[in-house]
């Protein structure tokens, strides 16, 4: 999410240039969005818990989290958080504070542990720990909150939010740069703040602990929690299920959207180049610490205006797209492949989906691997076959 959807307004679909070649184009008559649930208020993400149950987890930016299990919504929320966050929220405008993140322990099933990003009454970042009720597992104790880290947010925009955990089993925690436009507080390539990062912290102690491995522990210059650097508002990353490979849709500034790639087994200090880099142009008035890590796609905002990252597909139904990345654009609600081609280079595709069906601000992915897509409008569709 990001101010310049204000400022732009929604974008004119031409054809889409990227600097890879082109993989083989889905046949997307082959395959439906059917929607699953609807009703909610702005929703930003759907999720799973891991445990088993098969449930839906929505998040509502203005404080809410809902299930959704065999097509039916609880009619009661999970947890609700709106006392805690900031009036803007509530006021009917455009806003990018709120309830931003959910993620579950690895353990969930046993321990009960999941975990929030939001912005407070102050507008500033919070990450805190939850505990499921102990009689109902449809309702979160919200006595039992922990906040791990908080940070103060300069503006009112690029807020990240977003919070998964690894299979190393720790919780990486994305901020962006801290606001206003073209990061004038020098936050990305500034390791002294959490603002433009990717965290990564072990949250089995009390608070947190910051993993040994991380790759500025020590280093006086640099924050140890950090695990990546150089983005200006990474509004949604994941995780592949399969490979461990971590990918970010990092929102750009006024030309370009941008993925980025982390493989599996990364020792972590990444440079993704915000503000000395945006998309594959360099900018000269701003240097990078060291060697950037270039994206693996690109869209400039002839095509859209505000990139929403989506999931690898890892589910069953759909064996065919096994292993392909989805992502989309908040504006004109695209949705575009990505996939390494024969050859080992990235390749994208935009697909033929009907453009403004949907405003995306969100994908999402079940405990199967099944692949949904959240309409800020207010519902989730998951993607199908056509019978």
């Amino acid at each position: 999410m990001s101010l310049k959807w204000m400022k732009i307004g929604l974008a004119t679909v031409l054809l889409l240039v990227f600097v890879y070649p082109a993989a083989a184009q889905i046949d997307t008559s082959k395959y439906q969005w059917v929607e699953v649930a609807s009703g909610f208020d702005r929703p930003l993400l759907a999720t799973n818990a891991g445990d088993g149950t098969g449930r839906l987890f929505v998040v509502e930016q203005t404080g809410f989290i809902w299930v959704v299990q065999d097509g039916q919504t609880s009619t009661e929320p999970f947890l609700d958080i709106s006392g805690l966050l900031s009036d803007d929220v509530f006021r009917g405008g455009y806003s990018e504070r709120g309830l931003l993140g959910l993620a579950f322990h690895p353990d969930y099933k046993t321990n009960g542990l999941f975990f929030i990003d939001y912005t407070d009454t102050n507008g500033n970042t919070v990450v805190a720990r939850y505990k499921v009720s102990a009689d109902d597992p449809n309702k979160a104790d919200p006595t039992s909150a922990v906040t791990l880290l908080t940070q103060d947010q300069p503006y009112e925009n690029h807020n990240g939010g977003n919070i998964a955990f690894g299979p190393d089993g720790y919780l990486y925690i994305a901020f962006g740069d801290g606001g206003s436009q073209g990061d004038p507080q020098g936050n990305g390539q500034n390791k002294n703040t959490f603002l433009a990062k990717i965290l990564r912290i072990d949250v089995n102690a009390d608070t947190y602990a910051v993993p040994d491995s991380n790759p500025f522990v020590g280093q006086a210059d640099a924050k140890p929690e950090i695990w990546a650097y150089g983005l200006r508002n990474p509004w949604r990353f994941t995780f592949d299920r399969k490979t461990g490979d971590l990918y970010i849709a990092d929102v750009g500034g006024d030309d370009f959207e941008e993925v980025d790639f982390q493989p599996a087994g990364s020792k972590g200090g990444e440079d993704y180049g915000w503000s000395a880099w945006e998309g594959n142009e360099q900018h000269a008035q701003v240097k990078a610490n060291g060697d950037v890590v270039p994206p693996v796609a690109t869209y400039s905002h002839k095509d859209g205006c505000s990139i929403s990252g989506g999931y690898v597909y890892r589910g069953e139904k759909l064996p065919e797209l096994d292993g392909i990345y989805f992502f989309g654009d908040y504006c004109n609600g695209r949705i575009w492949t990505l996939e390494r081609n024969g050859a080992g280079q990235w390749a994208t595709t935009l697909s033929g989906w009907q453009p403004g069906k949907f405003v995306i601000s969100s994908f999402g992915q079940d405990e199967a691997g099944e692949l949904y897509v959240v309409d800020y409008k207010g519902a989730i569709y998951r993607l199908e076959a056509v019978s």
